[in-house]
């Protein structure tokens, strides 16, 4: 009887031994990383390590198998991270180490386009070097030439232009290279688009030039940066409207004086017969008044529905304005 109450025992204890030994297994699958998550460990590591330029430490990532051209949510990559924060050592090894030179992110950011942005010149040279395509567009339709432009970052420009980015490009609301530095005052910029041909006349999609822009910006060196190199100074957009209207109407009246002094014809009216002088009445800007009557502003004009400067200044509530010009 008590051999038998033995091997009972014995057996549950054998049972319980055999459930842990199970458990122990399954606790093992469980916490031990796979070969795919110790490998996802090493590629998180190496765009840590490329980010903050420890050259060092991507070497050895690598050789323990990091995937050079792994990428995170965003399909930023290693060499991505390494250009934003200009660490050209870092580039240069990962390069070396077959990086894709034209991966995108889900935005078709490239490795070119963060160092255009950021103003990296020397790595912009290398990207260039090793086959990055000045070309290549993000989502907004933006290539490197444009963003490098929009920031007035001279230097890549000029070395963009020389590799053979097109100025001519536009992005998706027809804005070029051109019109970018020119929103943005970089009259430098516009200066040198302009001597690498780009199109002085190019329009957007509401049918604004440079000028047009520049001056609704109130930016003067680029104004007369275009000037000098010819720009239409009466060339309307597709409401009708020359950069003069719209710098009469912004109230940018240094760009105003500087137009009126290079001929700008103060009259001419857009689509609903609205002239200089009843765009500044309108906006209440009414120190151009004087400036635009004094360059033979009509104001006697009318509108599309009939009615003069002073109509539109008395109908707004612009009593400065109607004095002024009751004074004329």
């Amino acid at each position: 009887m008590i051999a038998i109450q033995d091997q009972t025992v014995s057996r549950r204890c054998r049972m319980r031994a055999r459930k842990i030994s199970i458990l122990l297994c399954l606790l093992a699958i469980l916490t031990v990383p796979t070969n795919g998550a110790a490998a996802s460990d090493l590629d998180k590591e190496l765009r840590l390590a490329a980010s903050i330029g420890d050259t060092e430490a991507v070497e050895n990532l690598l050789d323990a198998g990091a995937d050079v051209n792994a990428a995170n949510q965003f399909h930023k990559t290693a060499l991505m991270m390494a250009v934003e924060n200009d660490n050209l050592d870092t580039v240069a090894l990962l390069l070396a180490r077959g990086a894709d030179v034209n991966a995108r992110t889900v935005a078709s950011c490239t490795a070119l386009t963060f160092a255009a942005e950021n103003g990296h010149i020397g790595i912009t040279a290398l990207l260039i070097e090793r086959g990055a395509n000045v070309h290549d567009r993000t989502r907004a339709g933006w290539d490197a030439l444009m963003i490098a432009s929009r920031y007035g970052i001279s230097d890549v420009v000029e070395q963009l232009l020389y590799r053979g980015a097109d100025p001519k490009a536009a992005d998706k609301d027809g804005r070029t290279a051109m019109m970018q530095a020119a929103e943005r005052g970089h009259a430098k910029t516009v200066d040198l688009l302009i001597n690498a041909h780009a199109d002085l006349e190019a329009r957007d999609k509401e049918g604004a030039t440079a000028l047009i822009i520049a001056a609704g910006e109130g930016h003067t060196d680029v104004v007369e940066t275009l000037l000098r190199h010819g720009a239409k100074i009466n060339a309307k957009d597709n409401l009708g409207a020359t950069a003069l209207i719209w710098a009469a109407g912004q109230g940018r009246s240094e760009v105003v004086e500087q137009l009126l002094e290079h001929g700008a014809d103060p009259n001419v009216q857009d689509e609903d017969g609205v002239a200089a002088l009843m765009e500044a009445v309108t906006t209440k800007h009414n120190d151009l008044i004087e400036t635009l009557l004094k360059h033979d502003a009509d104001p006697a004009l009318k509108d599309s529905g009939g009615r003069t400067p002073i109509d539109i200044a008395r109908k707004k509530g612009n009593n400065e304005a109607v004095e002024l010009l009751t004074q004329h």
